[in-house]
C-alpha cells in the first residue's frame, strides 16, 4: 500500500503528513510529530492511554486510520496549555514559580487530586476528561464513569481520578483521610515532584525516545511450551533487505543465563523451549515492519516434549523434568516452618476446619509495556535507557551477557509506566544491548502488549490446604498448612516469593502450634515471580477463608474470632517474633467495625443478597529473613541554596521521589520545590538495590535523612561562623538558616563553605536493621470490610463499599499515601472477582 498524504491540523497548526492510509492516528502522533504524550499502552483499543480529542470527541488513536482522519481537528495533551487553557472561562494556572509550564484546570486538578502516580495513562485520561466537561460541565458520576470508560489506570483505582474531575468541574470533592499531624514538610499532602510532567505529557518513558539510525528489534519467541531444538535457520531473515542483525544463543560473548537471584533463564535458547514465549532469535532492522517481516522468515524446527501444567503435576512421580540438570528435580525450592507441638495442639482444639483453596495466576497489567533503547558511546560503553525496578541488577546482568566489565555499561531509567513487582526481571535491556554491541547503532526495542502478557512473570497460582484448629472461645490453637506454588519454567524470584508465603501463613493471628510446607515447583507455565503483595495476597486469602469459617462452625462473628487472635504488641507471628513495637493492628480492626455499623443496608432484596466481609493482614518492610538490606543517597546543597538527591532506587509510581524531596526538605529546611530529586541512574547514583518489599522509603529515605543531617552539620559550621552563634542553636527553615534573631540564606552558607574547602555534599549508605532467619525489621498492618451484593441468580458480584484502615507508622505524604491504598485495593478486588492469566 502506497504512501499518501494528509492534512491535519495538531494543536492548532496545520500539518502535512505522508503515510499509508492503514497507518494508524496514534503512530502519526508519536512516530512523525513526536508528540510522545499520545502514549501507547496497548495498540488495540483496550487501554486508551492514546486517546487524543479529533473534532471535539474523544477517541483512541490507535484506533483512528488516517484515511479516517484527513482534514481533522486533533488536541492533544501537549496542546492543553495555556492556548487551550484560553478557550474555557478559567485563565491558565502556574503550579509554581519554579515551572514555566501554564497548567489547564483540569491538568493542575490531576495534580491536586494525586490522580497521577506512575504518569502513564494520565495524558489519556486527562483528555477523556477534557471531552467530558467540554460537553457536560457539571457531570454526575454515572457521566464520569462513561466519560473515561475506556481508559484503564492500574496505579490510582479511578477514585483519584474521579475526585480530580469533580475539582475540575468545581464540584466538592471529600477530604484526605485523618493522618498523623505533620511537621514542617514531613506528613504534608504535598504533590509529586514529577508531575508537572506528567499531567502535560512532557515526561519520557523508554518509547518515547527516538535516536538517528535508531534500529528496532523484536524477538523470536516459541509457541511450544516445551520442545527440543533441532534446527534454527536464520539465512532468510537475515538475507532481509533492511535486517542489521539476527542474533541466536551462539552470538552471546559472555554469560548466557540470566536470573535477578538463580540463573536459570536463557537469554536466548539453546538446547530447548520451556514454555510459551521463550526467546529463541533477537531482530535489529531499519522499521519495526521490516523486523516483524524477518520474524516470519526464521525456521526452526522442535520437537515437543511432554508439558508439566501444574505444581502438583510436577511434584508427582515420573513426571517429566523442566530443568533435567536440577539436583531437586522439578523442585525448585521447599520451606519448612514449625512451632510448637502440632499434634498437642490439634487434641486440644473444640473445633477443626480442613479445607483446600487455589489462587490463579494474575498479570499485573502495567500500562506501560516493557521498553528500552541501547545506545553505543564514543568511548565503546554502551547506555540503556530503560524502565526496570533493580538498575544495578540489571547493569550487572548486561555486562555479564556482553562480556564486558560492569563500569562499560550504564542503565539510566526513564520515568516507568507501573510495575507491581512485574519489572524486577530483565526483559528488553540485555536484548537492546546486545543488538547494540553487534551493530554498532542505538536500538530500541518495545513489546507488544500481546508480548508483554505472554512473556513477563506473573503472580504465582497456589494451591493451599489449610487444617486449623481453635477452642470453643475462638482462640487459635493448631495449624497445619502445605503450599504448592507455581513457579513456572524459571525461577525469577520464586524462592524469595514463597518464603513470604510460608512465614505469613497464618495470616495476621497468634497461633502457638504451627506447622508449615511449601514446595515451590517448576513447571512449563509462564514464569512466576515478585508482584505486589509478594506471596503474601495468597497466604491471606486462604487464611481469612479459613477464619469466616471457623467463625460460623463456633457461632461466633467475623469481628469476634479476629478480636481474640490478632497480632498485637507482645503476641508472636508465625514465625516466632515477638512483636514489641509499632502494632496498630486491634485498633485498626476497631476503626473499621465502628464504621461498619454507620452503614445500615437490606440484606435481601429480590435475587440480591449483601453482606459485609471483613479481614486482616500484614506484610513485611524490607528483605529480611537475614538477608543484607541498604541503600545508598547523595544530598548535595549548591550555591542557589537549592539541593540534589541521587538515589539509585526506581520511581515506580509509588512516590519515591517526593519522599526524597520531604525527606531533605525537612533535614535542610530547604523549600520542597527546590529539591530535585535523580533516581536510577548507574554512572550518578548510589546503589538503593530492588526497588519491592515496600523498602525504599526506609532505606533509601533513611540514607537521604542521614546525608542531608550530615550537609546540614557541615554547613552549620560556617554558619556558625558568619552568625557568631554556636551551632547546636542555628534553625534551617525556608531556605534560611538564623540564630539570635539574625538569619542569612542558605545559598550563603552554601558559597562560603565552598570557599573554605568544605563541599556540601555527603553520600550516605544506610543498612536496614539486622533480621534473623524468617523475621523482619517492620511490618505493616491493615483491617478492611468490604460490603457486598451478590445477584444469587446471575452470580453478578457488586463490591458496594470498602473499609479500610492502615497502621502505616507516620504517613510521610498522606496524598500520596491514599493513592497507594486506593490503588491496592482496586487491585486486590481485581484478583478476587475478575482476573486469571490464562
Amino acid at each position: 500500500m502506497t504512501k499518501q498524504t494528509y492534512t491535519l491540523i495538531v494543536n492548532g497548526a496545520e500539518r502535512k503528513i505522508s503515510a499509508k492510509p492503514n497507518t494508524t492516528l496514534m503512530d502519526v502522533l508519536r512516530d512523525d510529530l513526536h508528540l510522545t504524550g499520545v502514549k501507547d499502552g496497548c495498540a488495540t483499543g483496550h487501554c486508551g492511554a492514546c486517546t487524543v480529542i479529533k473534532d471535539g470527541e474523544s477517541v483512541r488513536s490507535c484506533l483512528v486510520r488516517m484515511k479516517q482522519a484527513d482534514g481533522a481537528n486533533i488536541l492533544t495533551i501537549e496542546g492543553l496549555t495555556a492556548e487551550a487553557a484560553a478557550e474555557t472561562a478559567e485563565p491558565p494556572i502556574r503550579p509554581s514559580a519554579d515551572s514555566p509550564i501554564p497548567l489547564h484546570p483540569i491538568q493542575q486538578a490531576y495534580i491536586d487530586q494525586g490522580a497521577t502516580q506512575c504518569g502513564f495513562c494520565t495524558p489519556g485520561f486527562i483528555m477523556a476528561s477534557k471531552a467530558l466537561l467540554d460537553k457536560t460541565p457539571n457531570p454526575s458520576l454515572e457521566e464520569i464513569y462513561d466519560g473515561h470508560r475506556w481508559n484503564i489506570c492500574r496505579c490510582t483505582g479511578h477514585n483519584a481520578i474521579i475526585r480530580a474531575v469533580q475539582q475540575a468541574a468545581g464540584q466538592k470533592t471529600p477530604p484526605l483521610p485523618a493522618a498523623n499531624p505533620s511537621l514542617k514538610t514531613i506528613g504534608k499532602p504535598l504533590p509529586r515532584p514529577d508531575a508537572v510532567e506528567k499531567v502535560t505529557g512532557a515526561g519520557k518513558y523508554a518509547d518515547d525516545l527516538y535516536m538517528a539510525g535508531m534500529l528496532y528489534a523484536r524477538a523470536y519467541r516459541s509457541d511450544y511450551p516445551h520442545a527440543k531444538l533441532l534446527t534454527v535457520d536464520l539465512s532468510k531473515a537475515r538475507a532481509l533487505p533492511g535486517v542489521a542483525a539476527v542474533l541466536t544463543a551462539d552470538d552471546i560473548p559472555g554469560r548466557i543465563l540470566s536470573g535477578v537471584h538463580d540463573l536459570d533463564w536463557p537469554v536466548l535458547c539453546y538446547d530447548k523451549v520451556r514454555y510459551v514465549g521463550d526467546a529463541l532469535a533477537l531482530v535489529a532492522a531499519e522499521s519495526e515492519e521490516i523486523a516483524a517481516e524477518a520474524l516470519k522468515l526464521i525456521d526452526v524446527e522442535y520437537e515437543p516434549l511432554p508439558v508439566v501444567t501444574g505444581p502438583k503435576e510436577a511434584a508427582a512421580e515420573g513426571a517429566p523434568l523442566v530443568h533435567p540438570e536440577h539436583k531437586t528435580g522439578n523442585l525448585f525450592a521447599h520451606y519448612h516452618l514449625d512451632q510448637g507441638d502440632l499434634e498437642a495442639g490439634f487434641a486440644e482444639a473444640d473445633v477443626i476446619i480442613e479445607r483446600e483453596y487455589t489462587t490463579q495466576t494474575v498479570e499485573h497489567g502495567f500500562i506501560e509495556p516493557e521498553a528500552g533503547l541501547a545506545v553505543p558511546e564514543a568511548d565503546g560503553r554502551i547506555t540503556v535507557y530503560c524502565g526496570g525496578q533493580i538498575p544495578f541488577s540489571d547493569r550487572e546482568q548486561i555486562a555479564a551477557t556482553l562480556g564486558v566489565p560492569e563500569d562499560r555499561i550504564r542503565v539510566v531509567n526513564m520515568l516507568i509506566g507501573g510495575g507491581f513487582g512485574g519489572k524486577e526481571d530483565v526483559t528488553v535491556q540485555i536484548f537492546t544491548a546486545l543488538l547494540a554491541q553487534a551493530t554498532g547503532r542505538p536500538v530500541k526495542m518495545t513489546f507488544s502488549r500481546a508480548e508483554s502478557l505472554r512473556v513477563h512473570s506473573k503472580r504465582h497460582a497456589t494451591i493451599i490446604k489449610m487444617k486449623t484448629g481453635a477452642k470453643k472461645d475462638g482462640a487459635l490453637i493448631a495449624h497445619h498448612v502445605e503450599v504448592y506454588g507455581d513457579a513456572g519454567a524459571y525461577a525469577s524470584l520464586s524462592g524469595h516469593v514463597m518464603l513470604r508465603t510460608t512465614t505469613h501463613a497464618a495470616g495476621a493471628y497468634e497461633i502457638p502450634n504451627v506447622l508449615v510446607d511449601t514446595y515451590a515447583m517448576y513447571t512449563n507455565n509462564v514464569p512466576s515471580g515478585a508482584f505486589r503483595g509478594f506471596g503474601v495476597t495468597q497466604s491471606a486469602f486462604a487464611m481469612e477463608s479459613q477464619m469466616d469459617q471457623l467463625a460460623e462452625a463456633l457461632g461466633m462473628s467475623p469481628l469476634d474470632i479476629r478480636r481474640k487472635n490478632i497480632l498485637a504488641i507482645g503476641k508472636k507471628t508465625l514465625a516466632g517474633q515477638t512483636l514489641t513495637e509499632s502494632c496498630g493492628l486491634p485498633q485498626a480492626l476497631e476503626l473499621v467495625a465502628a464504621e461498619m455499623e454507620k452503614h445500615d443496608f437490606v440484606a435481601a432484596e429480590g435475587d440480591k443478597r449483601r453482606a459485609w466481609g471483613v479481614a486482616c493482614a500484614y506484610k513485611n518492610v524490607g528483605f529480611g529473613s537475614g538477608a543484607y538490606d541498604a541503600a545508598g543517597a547523595e544530598v548535595e546543597i549548591f550555591d542557589d541554596g537549592s539541593a540534589a538527591v541521587r538515589a539509585g532506587a526506581a520511581e515506580i509510581g509509588q512516590g519515591l521521589v517526593g519522599i526524597l524531596a520531604q525527606t531533605v526538605s525537612e533535614e535542610l529546611g530547604v523549600p520542597y520545590s527546590r529539591v530535585k530529586v535523580t533516581v536510577a541512574d548507574t554512572d550518578w547514583t548510589p546503589d538503593g538495590m530492588a526497588t519491592t518489599a515496600s523498602r525504599q522509603t526506609f532505606v533509601t529515605g533513611n540514607a537521604a535523612r542521614h546525608a542531608a543531617a550530615e550537609v546540614r552539620l557541615m554547613l552549620a559550621q560556617t554558619a556558625a561562623e558568619l552568625l557568631d552563634a554556636p551551632p547546636d542553636s542555628l534553625i534551617f527553615a525556608d531556605g534560611m538558616v538564623s540564630a539570635n534573631g539574625g538569619s542569612i540564606p542558605l545559598s550563603q552558607v552554601a558559597q562560603a563553605a565552598r570557599r573554605e574547602g568544605r563541599v556540601p555534599k555527603i553520600n550516605y549508605q544506610y543498612a536496614a536493621p539486622h533480621t534473623e532467619q524468617y523475621q523482619h525489621f517492620a511490618f505493616g498492618f491493615a483491617a478492611q470490610a468490604a460490603l457486598v451484593e451478590v445477584d444469587t441468580k446471575t452470580g453478578k458480584t457488586r463490591v458496594l463499599k470498602v473499609i479500610a484502615a492502615n497502621d502505616v507508622g507516620r504517613a510521610l505524604n498522606p496524598l500520596a499515601l491514599q493513592g497507594q491504598v486506593e490503588g491496592s485495593i482496586s487491585m486486590g478486588m481485581g484478583m478476587a472477582l475478575q482476573e486469571k492469566f490464562v
